[in-house]
């Protein structure tokens, strides 16, 4: 499925379910999530992650609202600690299953997002691994001059801040030496039809979720 139809489905789901109060709507997203998972064939370590991380937030929710719950705290407490993993899920459904390469590459195409924008959140993106090697870098140079920095020191985040500055105007100049134009048509060595079987899949889904809202309500 294309990755910016699973986005608007996945999206769509997760704001629905923030309204709707049924343990076995989530316990179904849940499990459609996970076997989607499967069908995809991601890593069993990865889906253990994904069910073993969430577990202290949603315990620590269901204690929450069982002690301090109004009404029916025990269903309040299933309700909201079965929705922090409805949540995972959806998540891990969407970013095991996609990049962000295909996401924003589909929403420019087919959603007309700007290109400009597009194009430095990719930038951005892209410069994640070289903070985090340039953040070792200036920890190791203060380690040479006598200087222990850590996570909270400002100098970290000053200088972090000017070499993510320097890289920005570098990556404007390329892009412009290359040729890049906001306004003007571009053509793509990658594209991303969204063919109709797509619209089907996540519109027959998404009522399915609906029969099931109005059946468990």
């Amino acid at each position: 499925m294309d990755s910016s139809v699973k986005f608007i489905l996945i999206l769509a789901i997760s704001f629905e379910i923030a309204f709707v109060k049924s343990v076995p709507i989530n316990l179904v997203i849940i499990i459609g999530g996970l076997a989607y998972l499967l069908w995809k064939r991601i890593a069993v370590r990865k889906l253990g992650l994904l069910l073993v991380i969430p577990l202290l937030p949603a315990v620590a929710t269901w204690i929450s609202f069982y002690l301090n719950g109004t009404g029916n705290a025990v269903r309040t407490a299933w309700i909201m600690a079965t929705r922090v993993y409805a949540y995972i899920v959806l998540g891990g459904a969407f970013s095991f299953t996609a990049t962000v390469e295909s996401l924003l590459g589909s929403l420019e195409q087919n959603w007309h997002l700007p290109t400009k924008f597009v194009y430095g959140s990719l930038g951005a993106f892209y410069f994640i691994p070289r903070v985090k090697t340039a953040v070792q870098q200036i920890k190791t140079a203060a380690m040479m001059r006598g200087e222990v920095l850590h996570v909270w020191s400002p100098t970290i985040f000053f200088k972090a801040i000017l070499l993510s500055l320097r890289w920005s105007d570098n990556l404007a100049i390329a892009m412009h030496s290359h040729g890049f134009s906001e306004n003007q048509t571009r053509t793509h060595y990658q594209t991303y039809a969204i063919p109709r079987w797509n619209w089907g899949v996540a519109v027959g889904t998404f009522l399915a979720l609906q029969v099931l809202v109005w059946y468990f309500r």
